[in-house]
């Protein structure tokens, strides 16, 4: 079990109130530098992720970007450099190169005066994100955004361990730290498996019915294939009102309070239910009447970040009391003449089929986004009303077990993601000591990646 240190002392770093007796503290820019290096003509860019990851961008991803047209002020980064992000070091945007490359402008490029080990400067800067102390120093204007320039983040106090201790505290990180993620990838891939398990009995009931010998017949669409005798094709737009939602976060003087149902509601709950902690928020009557939730509405994701996160959905489940549908989602409302249940459109929009129908329609770069018109034209399938039921009753008792080791699992992979937040707060600020931690050879995960 982890000790703490023998003696302490009250600091002055504002996010940090108290440090081990024998460190000291030292203004940032007495230990770093900014770099300004020429770009080299072989230099591939490089980003800041807000993981703390700093890779060339080739090495995780290359759409979701916005493109430069000419690279004005871009500036040579070397391996091993301390970079922030200047305006997502908030989120956690500030980490050590791991390649050399170029960067942006909007990217603080630091290399040390003295002997100190980056890497746990690195560490230090993201606690100070953590904390939110840097989001207190906001001096920007983008929303959930600041301005972290070098000669803000030269104005702060570090904590300056003796660099042998900096040196153990790195390498038992990264011991820690890789074992956990572990563990955490393991848990992921667990979670998938049990999610496309869940949704193979989902696709199956809702695309072939119940009876595998059950006569079957042309769809009259080619890539629908053949659907079971008795079923009929339908668009969505006949057999339910599509409502988009305006209604953000914002509050404003002399509208009514609602309780806001936003895209993190319906993207971590199949069931939308009265007792949920709603976001508060502020809406005028026309919004109100318009995007008032009612049981029996299926709400869907309509803009993402995301491609793999449209149209993911939720169905209202019980009687609300004041709750609004927030921006990003569409309110699909049955209608009177409707032939489809509620909660089988739900399950519909879990099969792969619809699916694949709005991932193709989405539109965008660095953010996707479903139109009116895109969702109106979704092609369904209906079943008679018994089978529906039927359906319905027969997937709510194969997936319960499944949804049950869902949650289990998510549970933990919640707590172990905490643990490492913690483990890595408690170690870098001096609350716990490591310096006699015996650490065994690890692999290097910075350069596994």
């Amino acid at each position: 079990m982890l000790k703490a240190y023998k003696e302490y002392k009250a600091s002055t770093l504002p996010w940090n109130n108290m440090i081990p007796s024998h460190w000291i503290e030292q203004r940032a820019k007495t230990m770093y530098k900014k770099e300004n290096r020429p770009v080299q003509t072989k230099d591939d860019v490089i980003t800041c992720f807000r993981d703390g990851i700093v890779t060339l961008r080739k090495n995780r991803r290359t759409t979701g970007f916005t493109e430069a047209v000419q690279e004005f002020g871009y500036q040579g980064i070397r391996k091993g450099d301390l970079i922030i992000h200047v305006m997502d070091a908030f989120a956690g945007a500030i980490g050590i190169s791991d390649s050399d490359g170029k960067g942006t402008p909007v990217y603080s490029v630091c290399t040390a005066k003295g002997d100190y080990n980056n890497f746990y400067y690195a560490y230090i800067v993201r606690e100070m994100a953590k904390t939110g102390f840097i989001q207190s120093l906001y001096r920007g204007i983008r929303e959930r955004s600041s301005d972290f320039r070098f000669e803000v983040f030269g104005s702060q106090l570090l904590p300056l361990p003796p660099r042998p201790e900096q040196d153990q505290i790195v390498r038992f990180l990264d011991w820690k730290v890789s074992m956990i993620n572990t563990y955490i990838k393991a848990k992921k891939k667990q979670i998938e498996l049990l999610k496309e398990q869940k949704q193979a009995i989902i696709n199956q009931a809702v695309t072939k019915g119940l009876n595998p010998n059950t006569p079957m017949k042309d769809s009259g669409i080619d890539w629908l294939g053949k659907i079971p005798n008795g079923w009929r094709v339908g668009r969505l737009s006949q057999q339910f009102e599509i409502i988009l939602s305006g209604l953000d976060k914002k509050s404003y003087l002399n509208e009514r309070q609602v309780r806001l149902c936003n895209y993190v509601d319906v993207y971590h709950n199949d069931f939308i239910i009265d007792s949920m902690k709603f976001m508060q928020a502020t809406a005028s009557d026309s919004e109100y009447d318009s995007v008032l939730l009612e049981e029996g509405d299926v709400i869907i994701t309509k803009d993402s970040e995301s491609w793999d996160d449209i149209a993911v959905p939720a169905i209202v489940d019980e009687p609300l009391i004041n709750v609004c549908c927030g921006y990003h989602l569409a309110i699909l409302r049955q209608k009177y003449s409707s032939k489809i249940i509620p909660m089988f459109l739900f399950y519909l929009f879990n099969a792969r089929f619809v699916q694949i129908q709005y991932k193709l329609k989405a539109n965008g770069v660095t953010r996707y986004s479903l139109g009116y018109q895109a969702i109106h034209d979704a092609v369904l399938l209906i079943p008679p009303l018994d089978e529906q039921k039927a359906i319905i009753e027969y997937i709510a008792i194969r997936i319960a077990n499944i949804e049950k080791a869902i949650i289990l699992n998510e549970r933990q992979l919640a707590l172990m993601q905490e643990y490492r937040v913690q483990l890595v707060s408690d170690v870098v600020t001096g609350k716990v000591d490591v310096r006699k931690v015996k650490v065994p050879e690890v692999l290097d995960e910075r350069k596994e990646e």
